[in-house]
C-alpha cells in the first residue's frame, strides 16, 4: 500500500507562529511499503534461507523466545509429496504433561493454512515437535476425520517421526565433543567449530524431554529400536545420565548374560537400594532409572541387540557365569539349614509376603522385597494409586540374608513375630514404601528397645 506520514497543519496566521495551526492529518507521499512481511519460509530453497530466518521463523509460530536446539527442511517426493520444516525446541512447555491440551504441527495444503494443530501429522510421544507441513495431495477442505483415515497422512506422519528420530540420533552422536587427535603421520586433526556447537545438545534435549521419548517404546512399535538407542540413564558408574543401553553393553563383564536395571522413586533410592548389593560386589554395572515412566515403557522393551533385559528387583537373582558353583552350593546349604526358620517367617508374614525365601543377592542387609518375573513392581503399584488408577494387589516376595546378625537372631527369639514383621517392614522402607500400618511398626521397633 501507498506509504502515510503526519504532517502538521498550516499556519493560521503565517505571520504569527504562535498563533495556532490548523488541524494536522496523514498524507500520503507517493512511495509504497510492504504490509506483510510473513512468507512462507519453508517453500524457499534452503541455500537461500539463514540460520537467523529460520530462528526468527520457529519463535513466530512456536511463540518460544529461545531459539530451536536443531531444525530439518525438506522436500519430500514420492506417492505422497509434501515439504516438511520440522523443529526440535530447546525447552519443554510448561503443559508438556497436559493430556488434554492439543498439540501437533501446522498444515498447510498448497500453501494454504488449513489446521494450526494437526495432532494426526506426529505420534503423541513427539508431540513437543514444531513445525510445518504443506501438502500437495491433501484437498484443501480436509478435517480432523479425514486426516485420520487418509493414507496420504499416515505416510506423511511416519515420514515426519522417521525425520525427527534421524535428528535425535545426529544429536546423540555428536553430543560428546571429540577431542583434537594426532595421527600416525604426527597431523593433529582440527575439530571443526559445528561439532563443538552441536556438542551437549543431546543431553540439554534428554533432560527436557527424554522422558516423554520412553513413551514411544509403548507407542510405536516400528522404531521401537531406534528409541531404544536414544534412551540414557544412569548407573552404578554414572551419576549422570548419559549411559545408553550400548554404552552399557560395550563394557559388560566377560560372562555377563544381561543388562541389570533398577527403578526407584529417586536415584538416591536406587543407588542404595540393597539389591544392587551383590551386584556392587562383583563390579556389575547396573542402570538406574528413575522416571516414573521407566517400568511402564520397559515392558515394551525385553532386549537390546539380541541381550535381554533383567529387573534386579525381580525374580531370583541368577549371574550366570558370574557366580561360581561353589557360591550356589553354598546358598543351597543355608537355606536347607535356615528351613525350620523360613517356615515360621511364612506363617508370620502369610498376609503380608508370597513367599520367604533364602537370598544372596543380599551381602550387608538383612532382607529386601522382590516380585516375581511379569508382575508388577511394588513401586509401579504405588504409583498407579497414587495417580488414582486400579493397581492390581501385589504380595512381594521376602527374601533375607541368613548370614545377617539379625536374621541369625530369629532362630529361638522370644519376639519372633515382631522381629519378623519388623524385617518385612524395614525392607519396604528401604524401597521407598511406607508400612500399611505405621503406628504398629512403631510400637514393635519400641518393644524391642525396652
Amino acid at each position: 500500500m501507498e506509504k502515510e506520514e503526519w504532517k502538521d497543519g498550516e499556519l493560521i496566521n503565517p505571520n504569527d507562529e504562535n498563533g495556532g495551526r490548523q488541524p494536522g492529518g496523514m498524507v500520503k507521499t507517493g512511495e509504497w511499503e510492504t504490509v506483510n512481511k510473513a512468507s512462507a519460509l519453508w517453500t524457499r530453497p534452503k541455500k537461500d534461507i539463514t540460520e537467523e530466518q529460520y530462528t526468527e521463523f520457529y519463535k513466530s509460530i512456536s511463540h518460544d523466545h529461545e531459539a530451536p536446539l536443531t531444525w530439518a527442511h525438506n522436500r519430500v517426493e514420492g506417492n505422497t509429496e509434501y515439504t516438511q520444516l520440522l523443529y526440535i525446541p530447546a525447552k519443554a512447555p510448561f503443559d508438556l504433561w497436559n493430556r488434554d491440551k492439543k498439540a501437533g504441527i501446522k498444515l498447510y495444503v498448497k500453501r494454504v493454512f488449513i489446521m494450526d494443530e494437526a495432532e494426526a501429522l506426529m505420534p503423541s510421544y513427539l508431540r513437543w515437535v514444531k513445525g510445518v507441513v504443506d501438502s500437495a495431495d491433501l484437498p484443501l477442505n480436509v478435517s480432523r476425520e479425514l486426516l485420520q483415515e487418509s493414507r496420504d497422512v499416515k505416510a506423511i506422519r511416519e515420514g515426519n517421526t522417521r525425520r525427527v528420530l534421524a535428528m535425535l540420533e545426529d544429536l546423540a552422536k555428536k553430543d560428546k565433543a571429540p577431542e583434537a587427535a594426532e595421527g600416525t603421520d604426527g597431523v593433529t586433526d582440527v575439530v571443526s567449530e559445528e561439532d563443538k556447537a552441536q556438542a551437549g545438545k543431546y543431553s540439554a534435549f534428554y533432560a527436557e524431554f527424554g522422558a516423554v521419548l520412553k513413551e514411544g517404546l509403548g507407542e510405536d512399535f516400528a522404531n521401537r529400536e531406534k528409541i531404544a538407542k536414544l534412551l540414557r540413564f544412569a548407573s552404578t558408574q554414572s551419576d549422570s545420565v548419559t549411559v545408553g543401553f550400548a554404552d552399557y553393553k560395550a563394557r559388560m563383564k566377560e560372562g555377563q548374560e544381561a543388562i541389570y536395571y533398577i527403578t526407584a522413586d529417586s536415584l538416591a533410592a536406587a543407588r542404595n537400594s540393597p539389591q544392587l548389593e551383590v551386584f556392587r560386589k562383583k563390579g556389575i554395572e547396573v542402570l538406574l532409572m528413575t522416571d516414573r515412566v521407566d517400568e511402564w515403557a520397559l515392558s515394551f522393551l525385553h532386549e537390546f541387540d539380541g541381550t535381554p533385559l533383567q529387573s534386579v528387583a525381580k525374580g531370583a537373582v541368577d549371574l550366570g557365569k558370574l557366580q561360581d558353583e561353589e557360591e550356589k552350593k553354598a546358598a543351597e546349604q543355608a537355606a536347607e539349614a535356615f528351613k525350620p526358620v523360613l517356615d515360621r517367617l511364612k506363617d508370620s508374614l502369610k498376609d503380608k509376603a508370597k513367599d520367604v525365601r533364602v537370598t544372596t543377592r543380599l551381602v550387608d542387609s538383612p532382607a529386601c522385597l522382590v516380585v516375581e518375573d511379569g508382575e508388577y513392581s511394588t513401586q509401579l503399584a504405588r504409583l498407579l494409586k497414587s495417580a488414582g488408577q486400579k493397581a492390581p494387589e501385589v504380595k512381594p516376595i521376602l527374601e533375607v540374608n541368613a548370614e545377617h546378625a539379625l536374621v541369625k537372631k530369629l532362630d529361638g527369639s522370644a519376639h519372633f513375630d515382631d522381629l519378623a514383621h519388623i524385617l518385612f517392614d524395614q525392607a519396604l522402607l528401604a524401597e521407598g514404601g511406607l508400612p500399611d500400618d505405621p503406628a504398629a511398626y512403631v510400637r514393635r521397633v519400641n518393644a524391642l528397645l525396652v
